[in-house]
C-alpha cells in the first residue's frame, strides 16, 4: 500500500523546492495520488532529518537528472536505504560548468554580454526545447520505469525548477493531466522559499549586486513561456502529445495505461 503523506509541505532544512505533486486533475476527472511522485532540488545538502523524513516516504527510485559538472559542484546526493538512485543527465556532461564559474565570480561584463536585452530568457527557452527533442531515450526510460515498478519515485536535478521540472511535466502530460494544472505545478518552483541558492564566490562584491540579480533572474525563474515553449516544440515537431508518446517516447497504449494505474488515483 502506497504511503500517504500529510498535505502539508514539510520544512526541509537542505533540500530546496521539494513538493508531493499529488492531487493535481486529469482531464478525464482523476486526479494523480499522493504518495507516488514527489521533485525538489538536489539533494547533497539534505540534513540528517532530511534524509529521514525523505525515507518515511518508502521512495523507490530517485532520478537525479543532474549532469557532471552540477555534481562537482553539489556532491552527490545523500544515500537513503533501499532506494534506487540512477543519474539521468538531461544536459551535457560539463554543460554550464564555465558559466556557473562566471555567476559566482560576478564577471558583470561577462554577465551583460550574454544575459541582457533578452538573451538570458532566450537561453532558458533554447534550453527547454533541446531537452524535449534531444532527451526522449531519457525521458521514455523514466516513463517506462514508472510503468513498470519505480514508484514512489522523486525525480530532482539542480534546483529542482527545469530539468526535472519538463521531466514533471512530461509525466503528467503521459496521464492526461490538464495543461494548465501542469503549468500551475510548474510556477510554484518561484516562491522563494524554493528557489534554487548559488554558491557565489566571496571575493567579488559585484555578484551581490542589483544589477547582476536583474540579470541573472531568467535562470532562476520558472516562467510560463519556457514551458509553452517545450509544449509547442512537441507540437512542432511530432505533431502533438500522443504521437510524442507514441513515436517520440516510444510509449505503448498499454504503458499508458500501466503509468495511469501506477499514479491516478
Amino acid at each position: 500500500m502506497t504511503q500517504q503523506v500529510p498535505s502539508t509541505e514539510p520544512e526541509l532544512a537542505g533540500v530546496r523546492n521539494f513538493r508531493d505533486v499529488g492531487g493535481l486533475p486529469t482531464v478525464d476527472g482523476r486526479r494523480v495520488r499522493h504518495g507516488v511522485l514527489f521533485r525538489s532540488g538536489h539533494l547533497a545538502h539534505a540534513t540528517a532529518e532530511d534524509a529521514a523524513f525523505l525515507a518515511s516516504l518508502n521512495l523507490h527510485t530517485i532520478f537525479d537528472f543532474r549532469n557532471a559538472a552540477d555534481r562537482r559542484l553539489e556532491g552527490p546526493d545523500v544515500e537513503l536505504p533501499g532506494v534506487r538512485n540512477v543519474n539521468l543527465p538531461l544536459s551535457d556532461p560539463a554543460d554550464g560548468a564555465e558559466f556557473w564559474k562566471m555567476v559566482r565570480d560576478g564577471d558583470l561584463d561577462q554577465l551583460r554580454a550574454i544575459l541582457a536585452d533578452g538573451k538570458g530568457a532566450d537561453r532558458m527557452i533554447a534550453s527547454y526545447r533541446m531537452i524535449i527533442k534531444e532527451r526522449t531515450a531519457e525521458h521514455s526510460r523514466v516513463l517506462h520505469a514508472i510503468a513498470e515498478d519505480s514508484v514512489p519515485t522523486l525525480m530532482h536535478c539542480a534546483a529542482g525548477k527545469d530539468r526535472a521540472g519538463l521531466s514533471i511535466a512530461v509525466t503528467l502530460l503521459a496521464v492526461g493531466v490538464e495543461r494548465e494544472a501542469i503549468t500551475s505545478d510548474y510556477l510554484e518552483s518561484n516562491a522563494r522559499h524554493r528557489r534554487y541558492k548559488v554558491q557565489r564566490s566571496g571575493s567579488s562584491a559585484s555578484a551581490y549586486s542589483p544589477e547582476v540579480m536583474e540579470l541573472l533572474s531568467p535562470l532562476f525563474d520558472a516562467r510560463a513561456e519556457y514551458l509553452t515553449a517545450a509544449l509547442e516544440t512537441i507540437e512542432d515537431t511530432w505533431g502533438g502529445v500522443d504521437a510524442y508518446l507514441e513515436r517520440g517516447l516510444r510509449l505503448a497504449p498499454e504503458t499508458r495505461e500501466r503509468l495511469r494505474d501506477r499514479l491516478l488515483d
